[in-house]
């Protein structure tokens, strides 16, 4: 009878150490995967764009100031990228392709930003641009050359990037929306296209009382 009462007992502390371990690593049962939680956070804690230059396909540079007063819908890629980056830019472009062309350049603008700025200088962002129908102006690619300002960028907005050593990167992927102030406000699924852009939508009508 003893026996079995501390094995009755063993078991609910197993059991509720394993509920503890999942409700801290899903950060309150509110997310099931890492990445759920890491974007759970970041949306919460809604961190600053940092200082950075930017170096576009145009070969033009300017801070995140350029677009002051201005949501910024932002992907991060690198163009020799054969997996999840081209997708990436397309479904950026069926977001872009949703929006009325009355709130480009003047209340968003579209920003795919390369974390490989040694082999995407300008002349290799124009070309890959091409692909997707980025316009170069409310659809801007950039590097940052700058590898601190780089790896500030990528720290804050919780981009994680894992080169191969042979000239690739592992990386995560996603829709992230930088408010007028420049804060981080929302991190979107980009295989979420439609919801991506209804949401987007939803937010310039509001912020232009329409």
């Amino acid at each position: 009878m003893i026996k079995d009462w501390r094995t009755t007992l063993a078991c609910f502390l197993i059991l509720l150490f394993g509920l503890t371990m999942y409700y801290i690593g899903t950060d309150g049962f509110s997310a099931f995967t890492a990445e759920t939680a890491r974007v759970n956070k970041l949306v919460q804690e809604k961190p600053k764009f940092p200082d950075v230059t930017f170096e576009d396909s145009k070969g033009r540079e300017y801070s995140i100031s350029e677009f002051k007063g201005k949501y910024v819908f932002i992907t991060f890629l690198y163009t020799s990228c054969t997996t999840v980056c081209p997708q990436l830019e397309m479904n950026m472009s069926k977001v872009y392709e949703q929006l009325p062309q009355k709130y480009f350049g003047k209340d968003i603008t579209f920003l795919s930003i390369s974390f490989d700025p040694t082999r995407d200088d300008p002349t290799t962002l124009e070309k890959y641009r091409g692909y997707f129908h980025s316009d170069g102006e409310t659809w801007r690619m950039a590097r940052i050359p700058n590898k601190a300002e780089l790896d500030a960028l990528l720290k804050a907005f919780g981009v994680i990037v894992i080169p191969d050593g042979y000239g690739n990167f592992t990386h995560n992927s996603a829709f992230y929306l930088v408010d007028p102030k420049g804060v981080l406000v929302d991190v979107m699924d980009y295989k979420k296209t439609d919801e991506a852009a209804k949401k987007i939508m939803e937010i310039l009508k509001r912020e232009t009382g329409e």
